[in-house]
């Protein structure tokens, strides 16, 4: 299978920042998608942003101009750059990875998730 480990969470006060880090591990073949996900709680889990395997990017309407999301495609790992925090940002953010992988009776498909960092913005 695929792990998928997660870093870069904390505490920050609004306004500041933060990056979370993505590093996806195993038999890996090729990652076409990678992305974030975030759950606050008594809320529904939703993406934040996503990239394809070249540099198409997207992104929530609520991250936009302060959330850059990027990835190494030589280290499998992807990076999402957080600016401009709000408390509103605050939650358990998830990553989020898809693609094919080795496995003894030959390739398969993965949809791997990490186990989630916080991220907590207040004052």
């Amino acid at each position: 299978q695929v792990q998928l480990v997660e870093s870069g969470g904390g505490l920050v006060q609004p306004g500041g920042s933060l990056r979370l880090s993505c590093a996806a591990s195993g038999r890996i073949v090729s990652i076409n998608a990678m992305g974030w996900y975030r759950q606050a709680p008594g809320k529904e889990r939703e993406l934040v942003a996503a990239i394809t395997s070249g540099t198409s990017t997207n992104y929530a309407d609520s991250v936009k101009g302060r959330f850059t999301l990027s990835r190494d495609n030589a280290k499998n790992t992807a990076y999402l750059q957080m600016n401009s925090l709000k408390p509103e940002d605050t939650a358990v953010y998830y990553c989020n990875a898809g693609g094919t992988y080795y496995r003894a009776t030959g390739y398969s498909n993965f949809d791997s998730w990490g186990q989630g960092t916080q991220v907590t913005v207040s004052s």
